[in-house]
């Protein structure tokens, strides 16, 4: 019995490496969520101690209130602006906005919808009253603020 000589290894088949390539697409494709909007504010978050998180994310319509992003500043200063969905808007909309808002959920759900106020940490209070009394006559009694977590006194 005689040993053949050095043979070299086999190539590697690359037959399946489109079908690989094609899944690793998909499943991005599908587990990637797009914004919803656009954020034309900077706000740096206040810290709580006591954050809970909201449960049902699809029930929470978001106010931002911070000054306008860089690029927005030639246009609208530096003064804290309101943003609604995609443009700053004043707070004589915010009627509009939650009207609108409740009526893109189902009936069943209407009730628990929640508004969550996103505003920088260094915003005057006046502007929130404002938000807050407006939320008030547009009957969006459950309201919440964003926070981020801090680690203690």
């Amino acid at each position: 019995m005689k040993k053949k000589g050095n043979k070299g290894l086999p190539p590697i088949s690359t037959a399946s490496l489109p079908d690989v390539i094609f899944m690793i697409l998909f499943f991005f494709m599908v587990s990637t969520t797009m914004r919803d909007q656009e954020l034309l504010v900077r706000y740096r978050l206040p810290q709580a101690t006591e954050v809970q998180k909201l449960e049902k994310k699809s029930l929470v319509s978001y106010i931002h209130i911070g000054q306008p992003s860089l690029s927005m500043q030639a246009k609208f200063g530096t003064a804290p602006r309101i943003q609604l969905n995609d443009s700053y808007k004043t707070t004589k909309d915010i009627g509009d906005f939650c009207a609108a808002e409740r009526d893109k959920l189902s009936e069943a759900d209407r009730a628990q919808m929640t508004v969550c106020l996103k505003a920088d940490e260094d915003t005057k209070m006046g502007v929130v009253t404002d938000v807050k009394q407006e939320l008030r006559r547009a009957n969006a009694l459950k309201f919440s603020y964003a926070a981020s977590k801090s680690l203690g006194y």
